[in-house]
C-alpha cells in the first residue's frame, strides 16, 4: 500500500518570490508616479457624507490624518481612533479653523471626535469595542489605518506578549474588527479597509513562530514589518469569505503606495545612509 510522502513546511520564501517581490517594490518606488499621473492629486471626495460613521484608526498623522479630515469636510461623522488624544483634539482645532476661513464651513461645523485607542495593548483595544458598542449606533467603515516599522530598531514585544509589528499591525486591528461586527452589521452595507503595504509581497508568516523568535529566522524590522502585513492580508480574506453575505460587510485591503509620511521618510534615510 502506498503512503503519502509528508509534505515538508515551507520556512521561508523561495528565491523565485522573493525576487518577485522585490521586483515588486522596486517597480512601486520607480513607477508609481509615473503610473498614477493622470490621477488628480488630492483626489477630492463626493460631498453628502452626512448619514455615514467612520472609525479611523492612527489618525494623527500620515494617510490617517489626511483621510480623518477629507472624510470630515466631506460631511461623515468621523471617529478618529487614537493614542495621542491631545493631539487629535488640537488637530480638529485646526481643521475647523481651516474649515471655517474657507467659507465652506460656516453652514455645519465638522462632525468629528476623539476615543482613545493604543493597538500596543489589546484591553484598550477591547475598552475602546466595548464603548463603542455601547452606543447601539451603526458603523459604516473601519479603517485599520494605524501601523507601525520601526526600521532598524531590535525586537520589542508588547505587554501582551507579541512582537510589536505582528500585533500593531495585525493583531490589534484584527481584533478591534471582529468586536465592531455588531456595530458594522447596523450600519450594513459597510467595509473594513485595512490599509496595507506593498512589501507584503516580501512578507512569510509561520502560525508556529509568528513573534519570530524560534531561530528558523532572524529578526529584522523589514521581517517583522512585510511578515506583518501580509498577515493582514491573510486575515482579510479569511474574514471576508466566512462572513455571510447578508451581514452586508465587505473586508478588503488597500496598499496606497509609497506615500510622503514618517515612515517612508525614515526609510529613504536608511536606504541612502
Amino acid at each position: 500500500m502506498a503512503t503519502k510522502r509528508k509534505q515538508k513546511k515551507k520556512e521561508g520564501l523561495g528565491w523565485i518570490e522573493w525576487l518577485r517581490g522585490w521586483m515588486y517594490l522596486i517597480y512601486e518606488m520607480l513607477f508609481q508616479r509615473i503610473s498614477a499621473s493622470h490621477l488628480h492629486n488630492p483626489m477630492p471626495l463626493p460631498p453628502g457624507l452626512n448619514d455615514l460613521t467612520c472609525i479611523v484608526t492612527g489618525s494623527t498623522s500620515g494617510i490617517g490624518r489626511e483621510t480623518a479630515r477629507q472624510l470630515a469636510e466631506a460631511g461623515a461623522h468621523v471617529i478618529m481612533a487614537v493614542r495621542n488624544t491631545k493631539a487629535a483634539h488640537q488637530l480638529i482645532l485646526d481643521w475647523q479653523n481651516q474649515w471655517s476661513l474657507s467659507g465652506a464651513g460656516l453652514a455645519l461645523p465638522l462632525n468629528i471626535e476623539v476615543m482613545e485607542l493604543d493597538l500596543l495593548s489589546l484591553d484598550s483595544v477591547a475598552r475602546f469595542a466595548q464603548a463603542w458598542n455601547a452606543r447601539l449606533g451603526p458603523l459604516h467603515v473601519l479603517i485599520n489605518n494605524a501601523g507601525i516599522f520601526s526600521i532598524g530598531e531590535p525586537q520589542k514585544f508588547s505587554k501582551d506578549g507579541y512582537e510589536e509589528h505582528m500585533q500593531v499591525n495585525h493583531l490589534a486591528p484584527a481584533l478591534l474588527s471582529v468586536l465592531l461586527l455588531p456595530s458594522l452589521i447596523r450600519g450594513s452595507p459597510s467595509r473594513i479597509i485595512n490599509v496595507n503595504s506593498v512589501m507584503h509581497y516580501v512578507g512569510f508568516v509561520d502560525t508556529e513562530d509568528m513573534n519570530v523568535v524560534s531561530g528558523k529566522r532572524k529578526f529584522t524590522s523589514l521581517v517583522g514589518y512585510s511578515s506583518s502585513k501580509l498577515a493582514q492580508v491573510m486575515f482579510s480574506s479569511v474574514l471576508h469569505k466566512r462572513l455571510p453575505a447578508e451581514s452586508g460587510i465587505c473586508v478588503l485591503c488597500a496598499s496606497p503606495g509609497i506615500v510622503q509620511t514618517n515612515v517612508v521618510s525614515l526609510l529613504y534615510l536608511n536606504l541612502l545612509s
